[in-house]
C-alpha cells in the first residue's frame, strides 16, 4: 500500500493548526506540525513534505519570506499554499510570483481547502508524468537540447515560446507537452483572445493552450494573450505559442508589442532547422517513405529509394524543412520507375543545392558589383539574417559574428541596419563606461 501524503501546517493559530490537522488526517493525509518560520525551517531541513499549507502572518517571519528562503535555497520543491486571514491581493500575487501554488482566505472552507489541495497533487503528478519527447523531430543533439528545455520550463511553470523556421515542427513539439487527457485547446488565429480571453482560459483549466505564429497577431490580440499571462498558474494551463517571424524585428518595427515579448521570451526554445541537424534526415526520409506507401497501399510503389537519391536528399537544402521533406518522399513514393538522383533534383529544385547560402539570382547579382559594394551587402544580408535568427538578441548576435558588441553596433549602423532606440543608447553606454555621465 502507498504511504499516505504528508502536508505540514504552518499556523501560529492553535486552534487552526488542531482542526486543519483533523480535516486532512480524516481524508487520509499524514500530517506534520509547525506553530511558527522557525519551526518550520527547521522541519523543512530534515524532511520533504508534499504539501505545505503556510501562513503568512506569524510572529516571528511572515511566511512570503519563508516562501522567499525556500526558493532561494532550492527547497522549494514540493506546493506551498498560503493562508490569511487578511491578506492582501499583491500579497497573493507575490507569493504566486516566488512559486506558491495558490493562496486560500481564513477562515478556510473545507471544500475550498480539499479541492486545492487535490489540485497542486494533480498539478505535481502531471508534472513529474511529462517527460518531453521529440523523437517526431529526430533524435539528434539539438533536437535533445531541445528536449532537456522544454523539460525544464515545464517543470517551472512557465510560457513556452517555440521558435524556428516554417515547418520546423512547432505543433508536434507542442504536442509533446500535452498531458495525458488533459484539454488542447489550439488557436488558429487570435480573434478569440481579442474578443473573451477569460473563457479561453476557462476552457483549457488543466490543459494547454496553443497559440499558432502569434507574430501575426493583432495588436488587440497581443493585449488579451498578455492578459492571460498571469492567470496561467491559477488556472494551471500551459501556454504554448509558436512564431516563424523574428519577433524582434516585428518589436523594432511596432509590429508586436516588446513588453509582452520580453514576457514570454523567458522560454523561448528554437527549433533547429533540417539543415543544421543533418543526422536525422535518413531516418525521416525512412518514416516518411513507410507512412506514404502505407497511407495508399493500392497503389504501386518501390521498396526502396536508391542510394544516390537518399545521398541527394539528405544533402538538400530543406528550405521548408519537415513539412518540406515528407512533401517531396510522398510524390517519390508515388514513381513507377527506380527513383534516382534526378528524380529528386527535379523535385527539388534549387533547393537540392547542398547548403546554399544565398539565394541563386543574389549570389549572380554579387558578380556584377565592384568588391567593396559586393561585401556591404553580403554583410548586410549576413547580420540581417543573424539578427533574425537571434530573435535581435544582440548578445547572441555578438557572439555568432565573433564581434565586439560595440564594433558590432558600429557595423549595423554602417551597413544602415535598424536596431531599436532603447539598445542603441545601451551600446553607447556601454561604450562610455559606468562612470560616463552625458552631456
Amino acid at each position: 500500500m502507498a504511504q499516505a501524503k504528508e502536508i505540514l501546517i504552518v499556523d501560529d493559530e492553535v486552534g487552526i493548526r488542531e482542526l486543519l490537522s483533523e480535516i486532512l488526517q480524516d481524508e487520509g493525509y499524514r500530517v506534520a506540525l509547525a506553530e511558527n518560520a522557525a519551526d518550520a525551517r527547521a522541519y523543512r531541513q530534515r524532511h520533504q513534505p508534499a504539501l505545505v499549507l503556510l501562513d503568512i502572518w506569524m510572529p516571528d517571519t511572515d511566511g512570503v519570506t519563508l516562501l522567499r528562503e525556500w526558493a532561494a535555497s532550492g527547497q522549494l520543491t514540493m506546493p506551498v499554499v498560503m493562508m490569511s486571514g487578511h491578506g492582501t491581493i499583491e500579497t497573493a500575487v507575490d507569493a504566486t510570483k516566488i512559486g506558491a501554488f495558490d493562496f486560500l482566505e481564513k477562515p478556510v472552507g473545507l471544500q475550498k481547502l480539499l479541492s486545492t489541495i487535490a489540485r497542486a497533487f494533480k498539478s505535481v503528478a502531471a508534472q513529474e508524468a511529462r517527460r518531453v519527447s521529440l523523437a517526431a523531430l529526430g533524435s539528434s543533439g539539438p533536437i535533445r537540447d531541445a528536449e532537456r528545455a522544454l523539460e525544464q520550463l515545464l517543470a517551472a511553470r512557465r510560457p513556452i515560446l517555440l521558435l524556428g523556421e516554417a515547418g520546423t515542427g512547432h505543433e508536434l513539439a507542442a504536442l509533446a507537452l500535452q498531458g495525458a487527457e488533459a484539454p488542447w485547446i489550439a488557436l488558429v488565429n487570435g480573434a478569440r483572445l481579442a474578443v473573451n480571453p477569460l473563457a479561453l482560459i476557462e476552457e483549457a483549466r488543466e490543459g494547454t493552450l496553443f497559440c499558432a505564429e502569434i507574430g501575426q497577431y493583432s495588436k488587440a490580440e497581443q493585449k488579451g494573450l498578455a492578459f492571460l499571462l498571469p492567470k496561467l498558474e491559477r488556472h494551471n494551463v500551459t501556454l504554448v505559442c509558436t512564431s516563424s517571424e523574428p519577433l524582434g524585428n516585428l518589436a523594432a518595427e511596432n509590429k508586436f508589442d516588446p513588453v509582452l515579448l520580453s514576457q514570454i521570451s523567458t522560454g523561448a526554445v528554437l527549433l533547429p532547422p533540417l539543415r543544421n541537424r543533418r543526422d536525422d534526415i535518413p531516418a525521416l526520409i525512412e518514416r516518411f517513405w513507410r507512412d506514404a506507401t502505407q497511407r495508399e497501399p493500392a497503389t504501386p510503389v518501390l521498396s526502396a529509394l536508391s542510394p544516390a537519391a537518399l545521398t541527394t536528399l539528405a544533402n538538400a537544402y530543406w528550405p521548408g524543412n519537415l513539412d518540406h521533406l515528407a512533401g517531396v518522399v510522398a510524390n517519390l513514393a508515388l514513381l513507377r520507375s527506380d527513383v534516382t538522383a534526378d528524380h529528386v533534383k527535379r523535385l527539388l529544385g534549387e533547393a537540392a543545392a547542398p547548403n546554399p547560402s544565398l539565394a541563386p539570382e543574389i549570389t549572380a547579382r554579387f558578380f556584377e558589383l565592384p568588391l567593396r559594394e559586393a561585401r556591404e551587402a553580403f554583410e548586410r544580408i549576413y547580420f540581417e539574417q543573424l539578427l533574425g535568427r537571434e530573435q535581435s538578441n544582440m548578445s547572441k548576435v555578438a557572439d555568432k559574428a565573433g564581434l565586439e558588441r560595440t564594433h558590432l553596433y558600429r557595423k549595423l549602423k554602417q551597413l544602415n541596419i535598424r536596431f531599436s532606440r532603447r539598445t542603441e543608447e545601451n551600446a553607447l553606454g556601454h561604450e562610455r563606461g559606468p562612470g560616463s555621465v552625458r552631456t
